[in-house]
């Protein structure tokens, strides 16, 4: 598991491959996830794929004072170099401080090819802030509209 140092007033940032997760850990990882993804957002699909069991998937969190997760994110292998990025998450309590930007940038500094991801469209902007774009047209699933984008660098 690799910590990035703590600054006073700014959560803790983590990264491990899930299999490398304390089932404490990876609880609080999904728990967060649900309550976003299937209670905020209504969306009664699985969030349990399969894919966080995939030997190279990395997760990505970030812990508040107390140890608490505030948001989360992860790193799927997509094949021939590609990195998805995906369940991006971030606790009611934690939003608008920052919180998010601090994963996404830890992410994609580790990432070493190009960079993919399925955005809703609200999020389009906030991903653009960080050098994606749009890579195809608007398509729905499990019920949300998401927009294709790719990491131009």
């Amino acid at each position: 598991m690799v910590a990035v140092p703590r600054v006073e007033g700014v959560p803790t940032v983590r990264c491990a491959p899930t299999r490398e997760l304390s089932a404490e850990t990876l609880y609080a990882l999904m728990r967060l996830r649900q309550d976003v993804f299937v209670l905020e957002q209504a969306c009664l699909y699985p969030d349990l794929d399969g894919r966080d069991l995939e030997a190279a998937t990395v997760q990505w969190w970030a812990e508040g004072a107390d140890g608490s997760v505030v948001a989360t994110l992860r790193v799927l292998d997509d094949g021939a170099g590609v990195a998805r990025i995906g369940r991006v998450a971030t606790a009611a309590s934690a939003r608008g401080a920052g919180v998010a930007a601090e994963l996404m940038g830890g992410a994609l500094a580790a990432a070493r090819g190009p960079v993919v991801l399925d955005a809703q469209p609200y999020l389009e902007g906030w991903y653009a802030r960080f050098g994606f774009a749009r890579d195809g047209d608007e398509f729905v699933e499990d019920g949300i509209p998401h927009v294709p984008m790719r990491l131009a660098r």
